[in-house]
């Protein structure tokens, strides 16, 4: 068994926990959603249904509603509690804003509730770093997505908290941190997965802190339990958290104690077919025969 594989069971409930605080908590969720939708600036498209895949409370499915308001928003989140709690501030930005044509799915990423070729983008906002099978994840956002259409997201890299990985080494045997993959393999999964010009960048934001408690307080806050199956099942002992203390204050710069994550964005296109569903190839002319 691999003992980095998600408990699907248990990160549903850490969420459905931690929605009715996850706001308060997410800054560093929102700040990556906004360069997110920087990004969309430099792109010309007009999508007339998107996919918000992973949407938690809703803050980038409203702003996605926001700058696309002819659009058809569809946000999924695996956890019902997001989905609720994205419901009840939904009701006040409507009034604000005007109607929108949002829909809310309870599902999962890897195995979408949607027809094959039913939406025009599909944006993910630190989601797929929770899928156990990310090019089956891939492969199955391409799946529903339009040809020519655009798949943008963002995801954790492996140097994500990695000061805390640090910290917990010799501390015990277990798993503590989820597994991350890196930015070049991300780019070359999108491409076996059939999309078209990956675009991949990274970079570091790094939050401060004053003790490990509070590192430890924020990742509950915003639902992000070890979920891995390589987990302690126990509660951490006066020992082995006194090591981790020990570890962590080793890196503490400028008085205060780094917590770097690794922030990979990517974007990609659904490009036309180039076999019909017999294997033959297509060839596509510029001109029409008559």
């Amino acid at each position: 068994m691999d003992e980095f594989a998600i408990d699907k069971k248990l990160m549903r409930r850490a969420f459905n926990r931690a929605a009715a605080g996850y706001d308060a908590a997410a800054v560093l969720q929102r700040e990556i959603c906004m360069r997110m939708l920087e990004r969309l600036e430099y792109i010309k498209l007009q999508p007339e249904r998107i996919l918000d895949a992973g949407s938690g409370t809703g803050w980038g499915t409203r702003r996605l509603a926001q700058r696309y308001p002819a659009a058809q928003v569809i946000a999924l989140d695996i956890a019902i509690g997001m989905l609720q709690a994205a419901q009840g501030r939904s009701s006040w930005w409507q009034k604000l804003f005007g109607g929108t044509k949002q829909m809310q799915v309870c599902g999962d990423i890897e195995a979408l509730p949607l027809a094959a070729k039913s939406v025009g983008m599909v944006w993910s906002n630190l989601a797929v770093q929770w899928c156990n099978d990310l090019p089956a994840t891939f492969a199955e956002l391409h799946r529903v997505l339009k040809v020519d259409g655009l798949l943008m997201f963002s995801t954790f890299g492996p140097d994500t908290l990695k000061e805390l990985r640090q910290a917990f080494n010799g501390v015990d045997g277990h798993n503590h941190l989820n597994r991350f993959a890196d930015m070049h393999d991300i780019g070359d999964m999108l491409v076996h997965s059939g999309f078209a010009e990956p675009v991949m960048d990274m970079e570091y934001l790094t939050l401060t802190y004053d003790e490990v408690r509070g590192v430890l307080q924020d990742l509950k806050a915003i639902g992000a339990h070890n979920a891995t199956s390589g987990r302690a099942r126990g509660l951490t002992g006066k020992n082995a958290w006194a090591r981790l203390v020990e570890n962590y204050e080793r890196l503490r710069s400028n008085g205060k104690l780094p917590a770097t994550f690794e922030v990979v964005y990517g974007h990609a296109w659904k490009p036309q077919p180039r076999m019909t569903k017999e294997g033959e190839a297509i060839i596509r002319t510029p001109f029409k025969l008559k």
